[in-house]
């Protein structure tokens, strides 16, 4: 899987960058944030609000919190520092791609709300992205995965489609935070295996040798 991670976050990040040099990946989504600013309904619209609420950095933050304490209290520190290093790693480096594009967010008379920071990429589409890897790394040998993964992956897609909805992005910003979280997650996964596994190894040959 984060082989897989890996070659889709690369594939998208390089389709979204392309996207701001390319005039017909800015006509649509340009395009597309007016056509969804046109078929909006009330429903939706308390749900994508909503949904800009919970998914933003201060509660992202807090639900991970209490996430890292009930792995604590079973004595699961790898678990914390994968979940810490995964939400604030790649909450940086979408930060930092913010200022070095530095792209306008889609015009005011199309957001529904309050934005800060450029459009380029989707913070709230990073950080729902790498909840969503996180759940999908920590719990892939849990016996409801099929489930967990299920609802992990309709986690950050409603929050991707719901940015776009509300006009604070493109949706080309919106493929490069999944991008982003996808290539960071999967570069973590692989950095703890190895560790998990060199722990393992030095382990079995500390008791090989007490035996001989």
């Amino acid at each position: 899987m984060p082989y897989i991670w890996l070659f889709i976050g690369c594939l998208g990040l390089i389709l979204s960058i392309f996207g701001l040099y390319i005039p017909n990946i800015q006509y649509f989504d340009t395009n597309t944030v007016v056509w969804m600013s046109q078929h909006r309904f009330d429903i939706f619209n308390e749900i994508a609000v909503f949904l800009s609420y919970i998914g933003g950095l201060p509660s992202m933050l807090f639900i991970c919190g209490i996430w890292c304490l009930k792995h604590y209290q079973t004595k699961n520190y790898v678990n914390i520092i994968v979940i810490c290093s995964g939400l604030l790693g790649s909450a940086a480096i979408g930060w930092i791609l913010k200022f070095w594009f530095n792209r306008p967010r889609p015009e005011l008379i199309y957001q529904m709300v309050e934005t800060y920071g450029a459009s380029f990429p989707s913070a709230h589409s990073i950080y729902a992205a790498t909840f969503s890897c996180l759940i999908m790394l920590i719990y892939r040998q849990h016996v409801q995965v099929k489930l967990i993964m299920f609802f992990a992956c309709l986690w950050f897609i409603v929050m991707g489609f719901s940015r776009v909805y509300l006009a604070a992005h493109f949706p080309s910003d919106v493929l490069a935070g999944w991008s982003i979280a996808f290539i960071w997650i999967a570069v973590l996964w692989l950095i703890f295996s190895q560790f998990v596994q060199g722990n393992n190894k030095l382990f079995l040959e500390k008791n090989l040798n007490e035996v001989e």
